[in-house]
């Protein structure tokens, strides 16, 4: 028999469990508190999908059948081809093979010099502006404006720029400083492809120097400061203090000039048509004439679809070097 003491209060025994009438726990209530991050995120997963993802696998599909002009009202009767496109493509010895293989390698040397330009001209005009200079917010504006232009305003006021016959830089090579005797090509024959260089660079650059200039901001002064009474120079502070310190934005920014500029379509397409100089048939151009100038659809995706497994390729090893590097620091 329980005795309860004065000015105390009993507790109530546990509930026991196991028993056959014990109630069921309820299930928790789906609430709009709860539902609402996942309502959130479907019209960005719907686009995703209507946007990239289907995209891709018509694409992949598209890549093994023969579609041409004779099939284009009807993509049924379009003959499977299997990995026949993919053999054409990939065969080097023949002409549609050849070509492609010089495309890539143009590519990916227009790609290695403007990365390089860009990331050089980026990075030494944060460096410059990092200190406290004299109008450094009005330099900061001229610089961006590059990247804050709609790209084919860009593009198509380089074109006029770049014109034989009364463009901006003929007329300053040859009539203004006298340089030149002749005004030369800079959209057709072997210019073409400096022309390119040079737009792209111009578009580029401001992204890699917005990039690095957000991630100078992180070092601390003191850190140069100290370095200062070490006595090191301002070459020795860049290498040791900002360069070290900004690897992992410096990793990321490289990756993605690289991804942007290999499949860069705008700047050549603007600049010379869809059949742009030999000099400057970039990848993308020559998947395009492959596709719309020669009406073979089925080839075309397929070039587009090694294309994409190259770049998830680049993607894919440089996680892993990333990752590698980053452990060992």
């Amino acid at each position: 028999m329980a005795v309860t003491l004065p000015g105390r209060r009993t507790r109530s025994p546990a509930p026991r469990t196991g028993g056959a009438g014990e109630p069921r726990p309820r299930r928790p209530r789906i609430t709009w508190a709860r539902a609402t991050p996942y309502l959130l995120i479907v019209p960005a997963i719907a686009f995703e999908l209507l946007v990239h993802v289907v995209p891709m696998v018509v694409g992949g599909y598209l890549s093994l059948i023969r579609l041409t002009q004779f099939f284009l009202t009807d993509w049924s009767r379009a003959p499977f081809a299997g990995l026949g496109n993919y053999r054409v493509a990939l065969n080097f010895s023949g002409p549609l093979g050849s070509q492609l293989a010089r495309s890539f390698g143009l590519t990916l040397g227009f790609t290695v010099l403007v990365v390089g330009l860009s990331f050089l001209f980026g990075i030494c005009a944060a460096l410059v502006l990092q200190r406290f200079v004299r109008g450094r917010g009005l330099l900061r504006t001229l610089f961006l404006v590059p990247y804050a232009l709609p790209a084919y305003a860009g593009i198509i006021t380089w074109k006029f720029m770049l014109q034989r016959d009364n463009g901006l830089l003929n007329e300053l090579l040859v009539n203004d400083l006298h340089l030149v005797k002749d005004p030369p090509f800079w959209l057709i024959g072997g210019n073409a492809f400096a022309s390119l260089v040079v737009v792209s660079v111009w578009q580029q650059w401001p992204f890699a120097f917005l990039m690095t200039m957000a991630g100078m901001q992180v070092i601390p002064e003191e850190l140069y400061q100290a370095a200062a009474i070490d006595g090191a120079g301002t070459w020795q502070q860049v290498r040791h203090i900002t360069l070290r310190m900004m690897r992992p934005v410096n990793a990321v920014l490289l990756l993605l000039l690289f991804l942007w500029t290999f499949r860069e379509f705008n700047t050549p397409y603007v600049l010379f048509g869809p059949t742009p100089p030999d000099s400057a048939d970039l990848l993308t151009v020559h998947i395009y004439a492959s596709s719309f100038i020669t009406w073979n659809f089925g080839l075309g995706s397929a070039m587009s679809v090694l294309l994409m497994l190259f770049l998830i390729v680049v993607a894919g090893l440089w996680g892993l070097w990333h990752r590698r590097v980053s452990r060992d620091a």
